[in-house]
């Protein structure tokens, strides 16, 4: 027997779950719509104006947008207001969950500045904010969380004077975020934690930008010396050091302005290239079939 009794909750975390890169890798290398077509045929195959996926795709963001507000939107509309609107994308690298110590910052930006943006939805706890945060501030200039409006005050008291706070707002059918308190640069930065959150190349290129050269040891002792020559390295030169290797990375945020605002943040993580990203949308525009 078929179920047809799916709570709106249901439908909405089913709505939530079409962006992920799972769904669109099927699509990209499969042409595979299964996970859409069965999300469509259980809720919308009545609803006539949705005639391809990528009108689908849109209603499936408008409605979790203003219903569901999941992590997905919150990154997203970082990309959207933050990054493109705010600090644009010329010379700036977005990473999706880049890694410090035992913590994954959810949302970094690399431009003058590294800013860490550490995400709760109305969906998450505060259990780990606190040692987040704490990991975050060992490698990042700026440190801010992203919380809803109604919450703002009740997670200022849970953080550092020195974390910023920027509210997700929605007004009516919009969404636009609001820094509440802007963060305040934190000037050190820990050597350990920077060893263990940039890539062998990138560690050695920084001993060799800053020293001229590689320390005379075994492969073996490297990653040691490494870290015990870049911990002679003054803060600010060392962050700019760090910054400028980050920047290096192969990222396609330099794109992301002439992605479809809804599926932005998927394009980030995939890291899509041009030629992928145009594949990608010839593929949505496909008529629904089931």
């Amino acid at each position: 027997m078929i179920r047809t009794d799916y709570t709106r909750m249901e439908r909405l975390r089913s709505y939530s779950s079409i962006f992920s890169r799972s769904v669109f890798s099927d699509i990209i290398e499969y042409d595979d719509y299964t996970r859409l077509n069965t999300i469509f045929n259980r809720y919308d195959s009545k609803k006539e104006y949705l005639a391809t996926y990528f009108d689908y795709i849109k209603y499936l963001y408008r409605t979790i947008a203003k219903d569901y507000r999941c992590e997905y939107i919150y990154k997203n509309e970082i990309i959207n207001k933050l990054l493109i609107n705010k600090y644009g994308t010329k010379n700036t690298i977005a990473i999706n969950e880049f890694r410090v110590q035992n913590s994954i910052v959810d949302f970094a930006l690399f431009n003058g500045e590294s800013k860490a943006f550490e995400i709760k939805t109305e969906y998450d706890t505060k259990k780990r904010l606190e040692r987040q945060i704490e990991d975050y501030s060992k490698l990042f200039q700026k440190c801010y969380i992203v919380v809803p409006e109604e919450l703002c005050q009740d997670y200022g008291k849970h953080i550092s004077e020195n974390v910023g706070i920027i509210a997700l707002v929605r007004e009516k059918s919009r969404i636009r975020l609001d820094e509440k308190k802007e963060a305040i640069v934190n000037e050190y930065i820990d050597t350990s934690v920077l060893m263990r959150s940039v890539r062998a190349t990138e560690y050695r290129n920084i001993v060799m930008e800053y020293f001229g050269k590689l320390p005379n040891v075994s492969c073996f002792d490297m990653f040691d010396k490494c870290q015990e020559l870049i911990a002679q390295i003054p803060s600010p030169e060392l962050h700019m050091l760090f910054l400028n290797e980050i920047k290096k990375r192969a990222n396609n945020t330099q794109l992301l302005k002439s992605f479809p605002a809804e599926i932005r943040q998927i394009c980030l993580s995939m890291n899509l290239n041009q030629r992928q990203s145009e594949n990608l949308l010839k593929k949505l525009n496909n008529i629904i079939t089931i």
